[in-house]
């Protein structure tokens, strides 16, 4: 349920008011805006009558909220929400994504290899116009027998490529028990197969970082946002939702990229959302292509993965991009996004 407050609202009286819902046993999501305030109930609002709260004279209106999820609604949030990455770090550019005015790029390689790899992977991408530095340490591979990533040593490496270059780090996290090793990651991304691994998500609620919350390989929308509901109801509101393609019937490409997602996650929810077109199609020269398509339907940001030579990469050879095309297509989506008044 959402409740409206009229603009005039006294603080004291805002105050009395939440604590008055507060003492009822109902959780508070408050949005102030420059126009409106707005209150969240968050709970079993079942029971609740909405006329209720209308006798309060702040109260300019109250209504119920069909979907299932809250905080991440626009309903409960109508402002957009910019997550601020490797902010208040020496050093570090920050990045900030759903600002509205740029399209952050995120980009690396699939996976962390050696010091060598990964820093010159960073230096050329932060020099092709990359905000942040993307790279696979702990890696889940559909065969036991992939390489599986450097682990704890990755995330050593690409701490190292961050003081290199002054990029912000977004790296997965695949189990609660690793988090351990995340104190100088910046972004955390969870990935496909892990989006619903509802343990870990709560752990994330409580940890003071940015989550980038890839959709699952057959997941809705629905199952998207609800999977943002955990991380965000745990206390952490800096989520970010990722579009990486999703199963289908076809097998031309790796998966199907849905990029009427962008539209619609943008309409329903207050969250950033980033298209992944690497993961999305799995082929090289596909990926601009599919890039160009998301800065025109809106996207906030773009994960592309890049490595200085894709035949010799350990995983998703395929997919990777060498400097110079990722470069190449920088040039080109800064006009695109031009044309929706952004930039690179």
């Amino acid at each position: 349920m959402i409740i409206v407050l009229k603009k005039n609202a006294e603080e004291k009286d805002v105050e009395r008011f939440t604590g008055e819902i507060k003492s009822r046993g109902f959780g508070i999501h408050l949005s102030e805006g420059t126009d409106k305030t707005i209150i969240g109930l968050l709970g079993d609002t079942s029971k609740l009558d909405p006329e209720d709260f209308l006798a309060n004279e702040i109260v300019e209106s109250a209504e119920r909220v069909s979907a299932p999820y809250k905080m991440a609604s626009r309903s409960f949030h109508p402002a957009n929400t910019v997550v601020t990455v490797g902010g208040g770090q020496s050093g570090i550019i920050p990045c900030c994504i759903g600002d509205g005015k740029t399209v952050s790029l995120l980009a690396g390689p699939c996976s962390v290899e050696s010091e060598e790899q990964i820093i010159s992977v960073a230096r050329a991408v932060k020099k092709a116009g990359a905000r942040i530095l993307r790279g696979g340490a702990y890696k889940p591979r559909t065969s036991p027998y992939s390489f599986q990533g450097l682990g704890a040593e990755g995330i050593r490496l690409l701490e190292k490529a961050k003081k290199e270059t002054g990029l912000p780090v977004c790296t997965e996290l695949m189990s609660v028990t690793e988090l351990e090793y995340f104190d100088n990651v910046d972004l955390i991304q969870v990935g496909a197969r892990n989006f619903q691994n509802f343990d870990l998500l709560k752990e994330l609620g409580k940890a003071n970082k940015p989550v980038l919350l890839k959709r699952g390989l057959s997941g809705t929308i629905n199952e998207l946002l609800m999977s943002a509901e955990y991380i965000m109801a745990n206390g952490n509101e800096n989520v970010i939702l990722c579009e990486r393609g999703i199963r289908t019937y076809d097998n031309y490409t790796r998966n199907c990229l849905d990029v009427s997602a962008v539209p619609y996650l943008h309409k329903v929810s207050h969250l950033p959302v980033v298209i992944d077109p690497s993961h999305a199609c799995g082929i090289r020269w596909m990926v601009p292509v599919l890039a160009q398509c998301a800065v025109a339907a809106g996207a906030d940001g773009l994960e592309i993965e890049v490595h200085c030579n894709p035949e010799k990469a350990m995983s998703d050879a395929s997919q990777q991009l060498t400097p110079q095309q990722f470069e190449e297509l920088t040039t080109k989506l800064n006009k695109y996004a031009a044309v929706e008044g952004k930039c690179i």
